[in-house]
């Protein structure tokens, strides 16, 4: 069975502490977090959440993966999605090839009809159905976007690119992800649209989010809602500029910076009274739910348990909520739970998420941390904890 995921990390915290020539004081002095964690962490006493990883790893210098590793090969291996992967990163390295005569060509309706249907799938969590249509659409939009020209087909390679960073992240692969973003920009520039350019940035934010390099996610937000600057006040730019709000709270929520998580709050608050549910402009799922639900996201940044939990009590999930918003909300929740004690109740979140999604569940980092969590927590572990326990590969 593999070794657990929150004893590699801690070990290789303590690797790259010692080549920092840092003693175990010294390092968590410059934390916001305890020697007494740091030292549980290292002997594996106690997992490594995932804001804890990425204050090591910008005290460090380096990136969160070093810390993590690819920290579910063997689980990607057995779902056999690995192979998956290789045919997406070839894809992404034609984009300046220009048109391939050897590729059947379907119409550009098609084509942007296919780019939708995968932005469809990843939302529903068959990220293995996307992952394997992925490099046909590129490929094909690729050479239709060069032939053509069309803003629509360079505004639809940029929505299929962006599927590859979403699959990318989802499975844990973070410098595919990274390659998938700049190919996104390079077609939104064609597409000459606004919209996209600026949810790249938010993309972007949200990886050097991950990383804890909080200041440059509030600079890329920032970049993102100047782009907007030319994109009018209609529903599209509003949802946006929404969005753009939302994931700069989460930010600042990281930050423990209260009043700016606040102000993005207030100010996604204000677009979503507008635009109401607009699940589908961008898939971003923007709307009064999506704001309540990084309220609550917000609140557990800031270790704010008790209320995220009361919160959550109070957020109801519309019918067309699309299932991966779903199942990250009843991961929130578990944590929420775990935190405050209620582990029966944090496993029960956790089955649901695996029931509605169970390849975003598997993979999802905040769902192995809480698991983890609820091993440590358990002096007996259930049947039910440790068949989950199992599935995710501890």
């Amino acid at each position: 069975m593999p070794s657990q995921v929150g004893e590699h990390t801690g070990t290789r915290i303590k690797e790259q502490r010692r080549l920092a020539r840092l003693t175990q004081r010294q390092l968590a002095a410059r934390l916001p977090y305890s020697y007494s964690l740091l030292n549980q962490v290292e002997c594996g006493a106690k997992p490594a959440n995932l804001d804890f990883v990425a204050a090591v790893a910008q005290v460090l210098r380096i990136d969160v993966s070093v810390l993590t590793g690819q920290p579910y090969v063997t689980e990607l291996q057995q779902d056999r999605l690995t192979e998956l992967i290789r045919p997406i990163r070839e894809a992404l390295d034609l984009y300046d090839l220009g048109g391939d005569d050897t590729i059947p060509e379907r119409s550009p309706e098609q084509l942007v009809e296919a780019a939708q249907h995968l932005c469809v799938l990843v939302r529903a969590t068959h990220l293995r159905n996307a992952a394997r249509m992925l490099p046909s659409v590129i490929t094909e939009l690729t050479t239709a976007a060069w032939r053509s020209g069309s803003s629509e087909l360079w505004r639809a390679l940029a929505s299929t690119y962006r599927t590859a960073h979403d699959v990318s992240v989802k499975l844990g692969y973070y410098d595919l992800s990274a390659v998938a973003l700049d190919r996104m920009d390079w077609a939104a520039r064609r597409a000459s649209d606004p919209c996209l350019s600026a949810i790249r940035q938010y993309m972007r934010a949200l990886v050097y989010f991950r990383e804890g390099e909080y200041r440059i996610g509030q600079r890329l937000i920032t970049s993102g809602h100047q782009i907007m600057c030319a994109a009018g006040e209609d529903r599209e730019a509003l949802a946006v500029r929404g969005q753009l709000h939302l994931g700069a709270s989460v930010i600042a929520a990281r930050a423990e910076q209260q009043t700016e998580v606040d102000d993005h709050i207030a100010e996604a608050t204000r677009c979503a009274a507008v635009t109401g549910e607009a699940t589908r402009i961008h898939w971003l799922s923007f709307g009064p739910t999506n704001v309540a639900m990084h309220r609550m996201s917000a609140a557990i940044e800031m270790r704010q348990y008790d209320d995220a939990l009361t919160q959550s009590h109070s957020i109801k999930l519309p019918a067309g909520l699309a299932t991966s918003r779903r199942a990250h909300f009843l991961i929130d929740r578990a944590r929420c739970e775990m935190e405050t004690g209620h582990t029966e109740a944090a496993l029960g979140s956790l089955a649901d998420a695996r029931h509605a999604a169970p390849e975003q569940t598997r993979y999802h980092p905040g769902a192995r941390e809480t698991i983890k969590g609820l091993v440590h927590l358990s002096r007996r572990t259930p049947d039910s904890l440790g068949h989950m326990a199992t599935w995710i590969g501890l």
